[in-house]
């Protein structure tokens, strides 16, 4: 424990000393954030959302001239309860379900679904039954947020950690720590809780500054928001651990983690939805830690999940850390 803990302390005071970084890591989410949420606060948008329940074919059997109207996105849905959600708070304009009698659901405060109405009324009369669903909207910012400060999150996660190693191998610092009786393992455990502790102090500040201002929208707890953001950034420390745990070229380690960064930014939902995307890639996805991250922490802030609904993202977000963690360690080497 002695030789964890001084190893702890000499990497959190180095971060800390280093006042550019510090700054920098405080104030480009804050930017982010309140540029984010004053440039696209108007929400407007080209193409109207509408779940599905039953599938397209029965669709087309029952409404064929909705299903041929342009400009509209049909998204398929197994759950009646989670496509309500959407529709309650605004992430979709409509819910339509053909796998009995026909009926469909619109928010009586989306603008979005009064046009989507007349649209059905149009193109199909009124064969549908009508269902009113109550909800207040989510703006874009409360949307964005988790994948913005889990974006942030992610470049200090991998980057932080990841040079940082890389430096000390290619200096001679980890040869000159081979020779003491620090094992490989309290080494990475210490730079893995230094880099945990300093990430969810700092995003807890650039949180509760921008709510000051914007007001985010949290329906859930915080405390399982917190939960899920410790395992997430954990887990995306320990990918940057392992990267660096063997390699001994800047540049190599600065190219292995660009591969990671930009399909994670990608493909995780931080920029936008892959609700209506390919399959292939919505399950590619999964893979990512910060797809997790992003999917739980948008659930507990938007849609008030508790932490029994959001356990699947938890346990595999814990497994992720313990594997890379453990692997990283076995494979390291100080030279």
């Amino acid at each position: 424990m002695k030789k964890f803990l001084a190893v702890l302390h000499a990497r959190n005071m180095e971060f800390l000393r280093d006042r550019s970084a510090l700054a920098w890591n405080l104030a480009m989410p804050f930017m982010l954030v309140i540029g984010l949420a004053f440039t696209f606060s108007s929400g407007n948008k080209d193409l109207y959302k509408i779940g599905l329940i039953g599938g397209s074919e029965k669709l087309h059997i029952v409404a064929p001239t909705l299903q041929a109207t342009q400009h509209l996105q049909f998204i398929p849905y197994d759950d009646l309860n989670t496509a309500l959600g959407k529709v309650e708070h605004h992430q979709m304009d409509m819910l339509i379900d053909v796998s009995g009698a026909p009926k469909y659901w619109v928010n009586s405060s989306s603008p979005n679904g009064y046009l989507l109405e007349r649209i059905v009324w149009g193109a199909e009369g009124k064969n549908f039954e009508r269902q009113l669903v109550q909800g207040a909207e989510i703006r874009y910012v409360d949307w964005f947020l988790p994948g913005i400060l889990g974006m942030n999150m992610m470049f200090a996660c991998l980057f932080g950690v990841g040079f940082v190693i890389v430096r000390y191998r290619k200096n001679g610092f980890l040869k000159r720590l081979k020779a003491t009786p620090l094992g490989a393992f309290q080494f990475l455990f210490a730079q893995l809780i230094s880099r945990l502790l300093l990430i969810m102090v700092i995003t807890t500040i650039v949180y509760s500054g921008c709510n000051l201002f914007i007001e985010f929208n949290m329906q859930g707890s915080y405390w399982t928001l917190l939960l899920v953001t410790t395992l997430g950034a954990m887990s995306m420390i320990a990918i940057g651990l392992l990267i660096a745990s063997h390699t001994a070229s800047e540049e190599l380690a600065g190219g292995l983690l660009n591969l990671l960064t930009w399909p994670m930014m990608l493909l995780s939902g931080a920029w936008f939805s892959l609700e209506g995307a390919q399959i292939w890639v919505q399950k590619l996805s999964l893979i990512f830690p910060l797809t997790h991250m992003i999917s739980a922490a948008r659930a507990i802030m938007n849609e008030g999940a508790t932490l029994s609904q959001v356990m699947p993202h938890v346990l595999v977000l814990s497994l992720m850390s313990v594997i890379f963690i453990a692997v990283g360690a076995y494979v390291f080497k100080w030279e």
